[in-house]
């Protein structure tokens, strides 16, 4: 019998999962299911398919049927391992781990630092040790891809000791960013190696920027709230703004939570919608003016990043928005234009590979990035290293 890997990336409203061989790199089954908590519906290469579940359907019904699903369509593929996404690792994971108890707990235990996702990620966990007990499970962190960074990039100006308890500029999107490293000496040749700044755009989004494909700085920090202006996440904000909802406004941590994480972004200034693709069409100056201020946060960002790597060779857009908003990665390039930047328009408008012209001083592409891939490839990596 053949033996493939299970993929499963738990988001706050969604799961993806993949089936790939142990001995290859293509998933041989995708799917998602997506509106959890809404009324679930399943998407496969076989269509649209809601789900009848009980209530709402939440992420552990969800899970269960899933692991019910792939027992009946994985066509005689047996089990060697599943590898989850799991959003934060803190300190303690700077790789993929084999999940035991003791990681459990230290995962568990790393919740509260990313609770739009965290709880979702160990509910998958605990899914596929109801149906498959004892099948080798792997934990692929999104922190993991810059904990190599240079010290002062992790440092925030806060007192030693609260350093030293963990208080850090972390970073996330880690898997993704990994992918697309792996990505880049195809598409860039030796310049790989260079200045390359990674934009992840999407209902989450950040930035990240390389030197020799490693993460050197990014633009979330100790939680994944951080940094550009995001689909429902305010991203940077002033900390008096949250001393000042609280003294003035009356509100507690978990409303500023909220607010700050579930109702501002897109969502927030357009008081329209989360996702770029209806703001894009809408007519309403509330739409443009939220699209507006994403890109130029997300320039912003890009700009500081630059400095970090001290100058920018080239800029790569993933991530939903990243891959298929050509408005977005437009808006965003020419503000660089005074560096020498030549966006093609007509490359862009296609969502080609390289959407800049041959005399550009900085080259912009358009990669579509595979999380479950990398899952995939982090969990065979291990599980060879295994005795």
């Amino acid at each position: 019998m053949s033996r493939a890997i299970l993929v499963l990336n738990a988001g706050s409203s969604s799961v993806k999962y993949a089936l790939h061989p142990l001995a290859g790199s293509e998933a041989v089954l995708r799917g998602q299911i997506e509106r959890i908590g809404q009324g679930p519906i399943h998407r496969s290469a076989d269509g649209k398919t809601p789900l009848d579940l009980p209530g709402r359907g939440d992420h552990a019904a969800v899970l269960d049927w899933l692991m019910r699903h792939l027992a009946t369509v994985s066509g005689g593929l047996g089990l060697a391992a599943a590898g989850h996404r799991v959003v934060h690792g803190g300190r303690h994971f700077d790789g993929p781990a084999r999940i035991g108890p003791a990681e459990m707990r230290r995962i568990r235990d790393l919740a509260p630092l990313a609770p739009a996702h965290q709880p979702h990620n160990i509910a998958g966990i605990e899914a596929v040790a109801r149906a498959y007990p004892d099948l080798p499970q792997v934990a692929c962190f999104d922190t993991a891809f810059h904990r190599g960074q240079p010290r002062l990039e992790q440092l925030y100006a806060l007192p030693r000791e609260l350093t030293e308890a963990g208080i850090l500029r972390y970073g996330f999107h880690g898997l993704s960013y990994d992918y697309v490293a792996g990505c880049l000496p195809d598409l860039l040749g030796e310049r790989a190696a260079g200045r390359v700044v990674v934009l992840h755009l999407g209902n989450g989004a950040s930035i990240c920027g390389m030197r020799n494909r490693r993460s050197i700085a990014t633009s979330m920090g100790f939680t994944a709230l951080d940094g550009l202006m995001m689909g429902r996440r305010c991203g940077d904000i002033d900390p008096g703004v949250v001393l000042h909802l609280a003294r003035q406004e009356g509100m507690t941590p978990d409303k500023v939570e909220t607010l700050l994480g579930e109702q501002s972004g897109l969502l927030g200034v357009s008081g329209i919608s989360s996702d770029m693709r209806d703001l894009l069409v809408s007519d309403r100056p509330e739409a443009a003016e939220a699209v507006d201020l994403f890109i130029l946060t997300a320039a912003r960002q890009l700009g500081a990043i630059a400095v970090a790597l001290g100058g920018l060779d080239a800029m790569v857009f993933t991530g939903g928005i990243g891959e298929n908003a050509a408005p977005v990665r437009a808006g965003i390039a020419r503000r660089f234009a005074w560096l020498g930047l030549e966006l093609d328009e007509a490359a862009n408008t296609a969502h080609a590979a390289t959407i800049t012209g041959a005399g550009s001083a900085i080259s912009a592409h358009v990669i579509r990035t595979d999380e479950e891939r990398c899952i995939a490839e982090q969990t065979r990596a291990l599980l060879s290293e295994s005795p």
